[in-house]
């Protein structure tokens, strides 16, 4: 929920950084240290490195890293404290939630997955929202660190990547998955073409059933590569933080947390 919420963008330009899309970039990227567009655009795939250029590593003469980790730790308080409250923050359940997923992050193996290693490197926070949330982001980027190599695998660049996954109907909208990546009309019509003529979109930018068939793929292979921290959490402590973050996430939603023109499942 900290990319749409916003005391994102109010707390990092609070320590220097430029509004917009530089709050993304740097916030996310701040716990690598002071690196390079082309580390962050590498890190991230599906963005135009064009677009992460306008903001990185401009945001490190403005800001420095560490300040930036401690910036998005005040953010996500001041968001949740809105969202829900301090009787649910301090309640049990978050306790109990925020203990099972720091077990399950603390046993995510950093080799080969950059960002979930930059993320284990930062010091944990001691209110257990906090340690929640973190330990949800190091589980975050421990996965999408396993699915860029299976794209990347798959031969699926940045740009193919988002845009089959758009045309699979359970990501982004595709008006904000263009805009938000930075890929203008005709660089996405040439990933489309592309992708038509191997064989993985018809027509009219659907999956074909080969391309249904690798994003399936892709996906049952990410759980797969990503699933040692549940495992060290096992099966009993992986359902109970399943139903006590499964009420997080409705209060969440209910409080309006995703934009209904982002996701098609929230419209």
């Amino acid at each position: 929920m900290t990319y749409f919420a916003p005391e994102t963008e109010q707390h990092l330009t609070g320590v220097g950084l430029k509004p917009g899309r530089m709050s993304y970039f740097a916030g996310r990227s701040a716990p690598m240290g002071a690196v390079g567009s082309a580390v962050v655009a590498a890190a991230f795939y599906n963005f135009n490195p064009a677009l992460v250029g306008r903001s990185i590593p401009a945001a490190w003469s403005l800001a420095d890293p560490s300040d930036v980790v401690a910036a998005r730790f005040a953010s996500v308080d001041a968001a949740l404290r809105r969202m829900l409250g301090d009787e649910v923050l301090t309640s049990p359940e978050v306790a109990e939630a925020a203990g099972l997923a720091r077990r399950a992050a603390e046993a995510a193996r950093p080799e080969g997955r950059p960002l979930a290693a930059a993320h284990l490197s930062v010091e944990w926070p001691t209110e257990p929202h906090l340690v929640l949330w973190h330990a949800l982001s190091i589980l975050r980027e421990h996965r999408g660190d396993g699915h860029i190599a299976l794209l990347v695998d798959a031969g699926l660049t940045g740009i193919e990547a988002i845009v089959t996954h758009v045309a699979s109907g359970k990501g982004f909208l595709l008006a904000f998955a263009q805009a938000s990546r930075g890929w203008s009309e005709d660089e996405w019509g040439a990933a489309v073409a592309g992708l038509t003529e191997r064989g993985l979109l018809d027509d009219q930018g659907a999956l074909t059933a080969q391309g249904a068939d690798l994003r399936n793929r892709i996906e049952a292979d990410t759980n797969r590569v990503g699933f040692g921290p549940w495992a060290h959490l096992g099966a009993d402590g992986a359902a109970r933080l399943g139903e006590l973050g499964g009420t997080v996430v409705r209060a969440l939603l209910a409080a309006g947390c995703f934009p209904p023109e982002v996701f098609p499942a929230r419209r």
